[in-house]
Formats: C-alpha cells, structure tokens, sequence
C-alpha cells in the first residue's frame, strides 16, 4: 500500500509541474498577443474585415470540455498506465457475523439459599459477595423453639412405641395360648400401626431440618438447625444478618456454579440463516479488557424477539475463561466457515479518509478517451490479496470494476480537482 501511494505522489507532482508550465505559457502567449494587438486592430481597419469570429472559433477548434468533477483518460494514457478492467470473483473467504450477548448461565447452575423453617438467623458465616463456597459447608444457624418441640414429641412416641410393642406380643402369646381375647389383640395392633406412622412422620421431618434421629435423646436435642449451602459456587447475593427473622421462602443467599458457563448471544435477524451448529465464536469482554476468547455455536434459540429483531444463540466455552460476573456484557464474532463471497483484488479498492470505492468505466467505447467513474463500496474480509466487498449503489449498465491501476485513476481525480480550482 506505501508502494502505491509514492507512485500515487509521483504521478501527482509531474502532473501539477505539467499544469503549472502549461499555466506559464499560456499567460506568455496572451502577452505576446497583447503587444501586436494594435497592429492586428490596423490591419483590421484596414481591410475592412471583422475577424473576430475566426478567432474564437480557431480558439475552441478541437478543444473538449470536460464537465467538473468528471474522470478521463485516453486510451493511450490506459494503456501505458497498464490499467485493466474486470468483474466480481467468487471465492471462499472465512467471513464472520458480529453479535453480542452476554456470559450466561443455564438454570441449574443457580441455587438460592433459603431456611428449611421460620426462625431467628444466627452465627451466620463471614462471606461477601463473590466468595466461594463449597456444596455442604454451614452458612448460619437457625433458632427456633419449635425444634426443641418436634425433638421432643418424636422422643416420646418412640417410648411408647417401645411399650406398645411388648404390650403387642403379650397379647399375642396369650390369644396363641387361647388365654386372650382376639379384640384386645387387634386394638392393641391398631395403636402399634397409629404410632409407627407418627414416628416415622416425626422422624421424615426432623431429618428435612437436618437433625437425625438415629441418635437422638433427651441429652442431645438440637436448639437449632443449620443452614447449609446446597452447591459449589460463587456468591452473588446476600441478604440476611445475624438477629433476622426469616421465612422459608425468605431467599437467603444466591449461589452460581460457573462450570456450565455460557455464552448467550443475539444475532439479527438477517444473519441467522448464516450460523450453524459447530461453527467458531471468538469474543471479547470490554470490561475486563482486550483479550480474546473462544467458543463454538451449541445450540440455536428457536424464538424471535420481534423488539430487538435477534435471535439467540449459545454457545460453549473453548479452552482459557474470563473471569464470571453475572450479566456482562460481551462482543462476539461467530466465524462463518469458507462462506463464498463477491471479491475483487485488493489493489482496485481505493480508501480516502473513511470512505472506499471502485472506478468503473466503459473499455468498449469508440471514444478515444474513457470516462470513469467512483461507486461506493463497503469492504469486508480479505485473503489471499482479495476482499469481500457490498456495494452501496449498483453499477452502471455496461461499465466495468478498474481492477489494476485504480490508484492512477484516483491521482487523474485529484489532477482534474485541482486544475479546476486554479
């Protein structure tokens, strides 16, 4: 690109040295003119003739206007500058389509802490928002006299329990021995049944607390129960302090496990029918800085969100990680594999500021000099010394693309620019 802009300069600087003696002699000659004006005026009385008219016309005889701003070359001038004319190529260029989204997580790897009962918090664990905690590890305690109660009550249906069942196989060794009555037997048997499902209901929901009953007895019931967290993972919420009442439906703590990160990603509408399954996603997370990550298209969301006009597409992480903050956001790009694509060669796209284009021109013409002309272009992707391009407006019917020598056509443009000027 160096190369083509010195050559650029050069052409340039010749043609204003060229302009400039051109200008230079000019003015001399309308000098020279001036100094016989008197002559030639005599002569005129002289002869009695007006020639005034051949004048202008001998002036403007073989002369060609050029309208501002228009683009000429002879096709001499094509020739020695080489430039030739061409048409789109096909080619397979590894395009990609923009998205963003966000660093997500599916359902099950959130879990809310909450307590099993009401109760007052207390001894609740030093955690702050982002510490880790492990599945099991106790984050507060629990009070509540009810505990005590509960403790209780299963204790004293389990002695009777104990009594019931002897009581039981008393009667049934004296009914075996046709000394008992078959009725006191059954009633017996009823009250066995009645307070085995007591027990075992007790049992059911001293064991939901966290208390086991397999070694439960007057001199170790539990005053409290302990809150513990139900899953490995981060702390993203909060919200209890020792001294707090809380409610089983009191949400205590959020906890996410970010072994199932993934990215979720929106992708318009005109896009869609480009990704597949399998294909590259690289992205970045501009609050954590410039460093690239990895991924690959998982699934494709099957619901259009008719406000943004997107599509949702997720997508699993590939090798290093960027640290998790929930909801944040991310730029991707899902790489299309060898999509084909309208090329043309890199040297026939011409950049000025922020604007590119193309010069197209007729080489059919009987004309002795070609007129050509820019088209806007947006440029894609390049490889292998081509680039993807979209034009803004279509090109004019039997014109073709400069494809070699475009920057010589540029310099004639900024020639004609300045001519103009002076």
């Amino acid at each position: 690109m160096q190369t083509n802009y010195k050559s650029i300069l050069s052409i340039f600087s010749i043609a204003l040295l060229l302009f400039l003696f051109s200008c230079s002699h000019d003015h001399s000659h309308n000098e020279e003119a001036h100094d016989h004006g008197g002559d030639h005026a005599a002569h005129s009385e002289e002869d009695g003739h007006d020639h005034g008219s051949e004048n202008e016309h001998s002036d403007h005889e073989g002369e060609e206007h050029h309208e501002e701003g228009e683009i000429h070359l002879s096709k001499a001038q094509i020739k020695t500058m080489d430039i030739q004319f061409g048409d789109f190529t096909e080619i397979k260029i590894n395009d990609f389509v923009s998205a963003t989204g966000t660093l997500g997580l599916p359902p099950n790897a959130y879990s809310d802490v909450s307590a099993k009962s009401s109760g007052f918090i207390q001894n609740s664990k030093k955690y702050v928002e982002g510490s880790y905690v492990k599945k099991g590890a106790i984050v507060a305690y629990l009070e509540n006299s009810e505990f005590i109660t509960l403790q209780q009550k299963y204790l004293e249906v389990a002695s009777e329990m104990i009594f019931l069942r002897q009581e039981l196989q008393r009667k049934q060794a004296l009914v075996d021995a046709n000394a008992g009555v078959p009725k006191e037997l059954q009633k017996v048997q009823s009250e066995v049944n009645r307070n085995n499902a007591t027990l075992k209901g007790l049992a059911k929901q001293l064991n939901y607390l966290g208390l086991n009953v397999t070694h439960l007895s007057t001199e170790n019931i539990a005053e409290r129960i302990a809150i513990i967290s139900p899953m490995s993972g981060y702390i993203t919420s909060i919200n209890m302090h020792n001294g707090m009442y809380v409610e089983p439906n009191t949400e205590l703590m959020e906890i996410v496990n970010e072994n199932h990160l993934h990215l979720e990603l929106d992708v318009f509408e005109q896009d869609v029918a480009k990704v597949k399954e399998g294909q590259k996603i690289s992205y970045t997370v501009p609050a954590l800085g410039g460093e690239v990550y990895e991924g690959e298209v998982h699934v494709l969301g099957k619901e259009f969100n008719h406000e943004n006009k997107t599509v949702r597409v997720h997508g699993h992480l590939e090798k290093e990680r960027p640290r998790f903050l929930k909801d944040l956001f991310i730029e991707a790009k899902i790489w299309l594999n060898d999509q084909t694509v309208e090329a043309l060669p890199e040297k026939a796209i011409v950049k000025d500021g922020a604007s590119s284009f193309v010069y197209v021109g007729n080489p059919q013409t009987e004309a002795d000099e070609i007129e050509f002309e820019q088209v806007m272009v947006i440029p894609g992707l390049s490889d292998k010394g081509f680039t993807s391009v979209k034009l803004v407006n279509p090109i004019p019917d039997g014109m073709q693309i400069v494809t070699q020598g475009a920057y010589y056509v540029y310099a004639q443009s900024k020639v004609g620019s300045l001519e103009h000027s002076h």
